[in-house]
C-alpha cells in the first residue's frame, strides 16, 4: 500500500503553506503529493484565494528531488486539451517525470460561474471529457518528428508537432476517478493507469473497483492500479483526535465512518479493509495544512506498517 498526502488549497492556502507540506511529505517518506484543482472554497474562510495547480505543481517541481506529483483531479472544463498537455509535459520535465495527471469532468458549478468558466450539462462534459483525453494522450504519445491531428465534435487539431513531450515515457500516468457506474468504468478502461474512487465507505469503494475490473476485461486491458481518497484524521488519543477533528470542523464518529480516522491502530486496521477490497494507493486528504505534526505522527506509527 502507497500512501500519498492529497491536499485541497482552494481552502485558503498559499503556495508556501503546499511547499511546506510537500517537502515535509518527501522528507517523511510518502509516496505523493497530490492537490485538488479547484477555483473557489467550499465553504468558510477563503483565505487568500486559489493557487492553480499547474503553476503551483510546476514550481513544487523545483523544490523536491523524490515526491511524485499530481491533481486529484484536474478538470476538464478548466483548460483547453493542447495547452493543457503542454503545461503537464513540461511540469513532467521539470520534475524529472515525477508527475501523474488525474483528469475529471469539473462538476463545481459555482466555481465556474464565479470566473466565467463555460459550465455544459452533464453529458456535453463527459463528451469534451472524452475528447479531451484523447487528444492529451495523443500528443504525448505521437512519436518524435511526427505530427498529431483530431478531428471530434468539440476539439480540433490539424498536424500539430505535438510538442513538448512529457519526461516519462510514453506518458505521464493518467488517473481517472469517480463512482459512476456506466460512463466511468468504460473510459477508466480505455485511458486510466489508476482508477480512483474520492470519499466513499469501504463496500461502496469495493463495488465501484469491481465495476471499472469488470469493464477493463471487457475492452482487453490489463491490469490498472486501483486507489482511494479518504479524509485523515489521527491522534495519539482521543484529545488529540478531537482537537484535530475540531480543527477542520468534523465530528469524530462522522470521521470515523466516513474516513480514515482515530488511533493510529484504528486507522491501520482500516487501511488493511481497503487493501482486501483492492486498493494499492491511498490518498490521505489533509485537510489543516498548518499542522504538520500530523503528518509526523502519520509516518512514525502508520507509514512503516503498510
Amino acid at each position: 500500500m502507497r500512501l500519498r498526502i492529497f491536499t485541497e488549497p482552494q481552502q485558503g492556502a498559499t503556495y508556501e503553506d503546499q511547499l511546506r507540506v510537500v517537502q515535509a511529505a518527501e522528507r517523511l517518506g510518502f509516496d505523493a503529493f497530490f492537490r485538488s484543482d479547484h477555483y473557489l472554497n467550499m465553504g468558510g474562510d477563503p483565505g487568500p484565494g486559489p493557487t492553480d495547480s499547474w503553476v503551483t505543481l510546476g514550481a513544487l517541481a523545483r523544490e523536491t528531488r523524490t515526491i511524485r506529483l499530481g491533481t486529484l483531479v484536474s478538470a476538464a472544463t478548466f483548460r483547453l486539451p493542447g495547452p493543457l498537455a503542454i503545461s503537464v509535459a513540461q511540469v513532467d520535465q521539470m520534475s524529472g517525470g515525477r508527475v501523474e495527471f488525474g483528469f475529471g469532468t469539473g462538476w463545481f458549478d459555482a466555481e465556474h460561474k464565479a470566473y466565467g468558466i463555460p459550465f455544459p450539462p452533464l453529458g456535453e462534459r463527459f463528451a469534451r471529457f472524452e475528447e479531451q483525453l484523447e487528444v492529451i494522450t495523443g500528443l504525448w504519445t505521437t512519436p518524435p518528428g511526427e505530427t498529431f491531428s483530431f478531428e471530434g465534435a468539440y476539439y480540433r487539431l490539424a498536424d500539430s508537432p505535438a510538442l513538448p513531450k512529457p519526461a516519462q515515457h510514453p506518458r505521464p500516468p493518467v488517473i481517472i476517478g469517480g463512482t459512476g457506474a456506466k460512463r466511468t468504468p468504460r473510459i477508466a478502461a480505455k485511458f486510466a493507469d489508476e482508477y480512483n474512487v474520492p470519499f466513499n465507505v469501504l463496500d461502496d469503494t469495493a463495488a465501484a473497483f469491481a465495476r471499472v475490473r469488470q469493464a477493463c476485461e471487457a475492452a482487453g486491458r490489463g491490469p490498472i492500479v486501483y486507489s482511494a481518497a479518504q479524509v485523515v484524521c489521527v491522534g495519539a488519543d482521543e484529545a488529540e483526535l478531537a482537537r484535530r477533528a475540531a480543527a477542520i470542523g468534523r465530528e469524530v464518529p462522522e470521521l470515523r465512518h466516513n474516513g480514515l480516522a482515530g488511533t493510529p491502530q484504528e486507522v491501520l486496521d482500516k487501511i488493511g479493509e481497503f487493501a482486501k477490497a483492492g486498493a494499492e494507493r491511498l490518498y490521505l486528504q489533509v485537510l489543516d495544512l498548518s499542522d504538520l505534526d500530523h503528518l509526523e505522527l502519520i509516518a512514525a506509527e502508520i507509514l512503516p506498517h503498510v
